[in-house]
């Protein structure tokens, strides 16, 4: 605890205790330390007293702050022990009891409103199933009929099982279909855009085209899809980040173009399941099952532990997906289908997303709430987009709400070229709704700064 009766000033007290808890093992190399709001509330202290202690550390080398990040124990310093003044705290103390920071990323499911109950009952039925005894490269007869019926019911996307294939997720589902291409195939996406499907395109031998194609307030410009390519990766439902909704003119512009030009819509339903005042539009697949790829992902609707997405696509594209699984051994794991079917089996998956709907919505008006109105995007999703002038003022947000212990998203790194929007992605699905509320103010404070920069 902090002496205000001793002769030391008490920034200089703070920084011995915290160069103590890291010698004493409280505090340990990679640890993120609170804000400094944070910390003086918990200390009772102004936040002048533990900025000058970060400060402190900071040029002292113990420290260091990383951009969107926070604050982080970089190494371990001699401490005299000897001293009652740097004496390390115990594991019940103040110090080793600080609140840690809140990540305001976007792309985190919202595993608080998740029905433990039903979860673990769901894990139960699942293991009712004997082991299985082969690789199984197309998905378990069941868990398709489950993606047909929550596609009809969720998605207006009819579909027949035979055309699903169970994936891993949907970058992995990308990059499988990148290596079904031609070696070297030209794909064309969205700027700025979803960079892990870039990497996986890449990654997969394609030659993502030179000049991005742009996105506004009606998604993906169509019209700037360059000539000669093989493929066209898009995120139509929530456009990712910008938030926009491609058009319905857009969406039948997008498969007419395929259609007459024979390349491939790689549609990503991006929270495609996560809209709440949005009516729905027709997917891709659905104006286009002979030249659409639907891929979705349970990771974002329920958690990432399931491991488990589906890919939609013409019978040539999932008979060369097959093959390439056949070659290489290549297959998704059973048991997050499993999983899944006892969820849809029983009504919860449904519940599920009705409640998510529900707390995503009311989240989405807290948010909006606390930042004036000032977002894009349309309302559905987990994230929104806080627009700022210019590159300078995105990096003063992050570097702001960083130093008071909130992660934000600059728009910066979603940009394969040189940035053409600047702001924060702000996501809200992730953090419980008591780190959201502790961390808005935060983000807003950030963000009205930087706008003055």
């Amino acid at each position: 605890m902090l002496d205000r009766a001793a002769e030391r000033p008490l920034p200089v007290q703070l920084a011995g205790a915290l160069r103590a808890a890291t010698a004493g093992g409280v505090l340990r190399p990679g640890d993120r330390l609170p804000s400094t709001r944070a910390l003086a509330v918990t200390l009772g202290v102004s936040r002048t007293v533990t900025a000058a202690a970060y400060d402190q550390l900071l040029a002292e080398g113990w420290v260091s702050a990383r951009r969107g990040a926070g604050t982080f124990v970089e190494t371990v310093p001699p401490v005299d022990l000897g001293s009652t003044a740097t004496m390390p705290p115990s594991r019940g103390s103040t110090v080793a009891l600080l609140p840690s920071g809140v990540d305001l990323g976007a792309g985190t499911p919202c595993v608080e409103v998740l029905d433990r109950a039903a979860w673990r009952r769901a894990w139960r039925a699942a293991a009712d199933a004997p082991p299985d005894a082969g690789p199984d490269p197309v998905g378990l007869p069941a868990f398709r009929v489950a993606v047909v019926e929550h596609l009809l019911r969720h998605r207006g996307l009819p579909a027949d099982p035979d055309a699903v294939l169970a994936t891993s997720g949907s970058s992995a589902a990308v990059a499988e279909l990148a290596r079904t291409l031609p070696p070297g195939a030209r794909v064309a996406v969205e700027e700025p855009g979803y960079r892990r499907a870039v990497t996986a395109l890449r990654a997969a031998g394609c030659t993502v085209v030179p000049v991005p194609v742009p996105v506004d307030a009606a998604g993906l410009v169509v019209d700037a899809v360059p000539p000669g390519v093989d493929a066209v990766y898009c995120t139509p439902a929530h456009q990712f980040p910008l938030g926009a909704r491609l058009s319905a003119a857009r969406r039948v512009a997008l498969v007419e173009r395929a259609r007459r030009e024979g390349f491939l819509v790689v549609e990503d339903d991006y929270d495609g399941e996560l809209r709440y005042d949005v009516a729905p539009l027709p997917l891709l697949a659905a104006l286009g099952p002979d030249v659409v790829a639907h891929l979705g992902t349970a990771s974002k609707l329920l958690t990432p532990t399931l491991g488990v997405g589906w890919l939609v696509a013409p019978p040539a594209v999932v008979a060369a997906v097959r093959a390439q699984r056949d070659a290489t051994g290549t297959r998704p794991a059973r048991a997050g289908q499993r999983v899944f079917v006892a969820l849809a089996a029983h009504g919860d998956l449904a519940r599920h997303l009705r409640r998510l709907r529900r707390e995503l919505a009311g989240r989405r008006a807290e948010v909006v709430a606390a930042l004036g109105g000032a977002v894009t995007g349309e309302e559905a999703g987990a994230h929104v987009v806080a627009l700022l002038p210019d590159g300078d003022a995105e990096r003063a947000a992050v570097a702001q709400a960083a130093r008071h212990g909130v992660a934000l998203d600059g728009l910066a790194r979603h940009h394969g070229g040189p940035p053409v929007a600047s702001g924060i992605v702000l996501g809200y699905a992730g953090p419980t709704r008591a780190e959201l509320r502790r961390a808005l103010p935060i983000a807003a404070d950030a963000l009205a700064a930087a706008a003055t920069v």
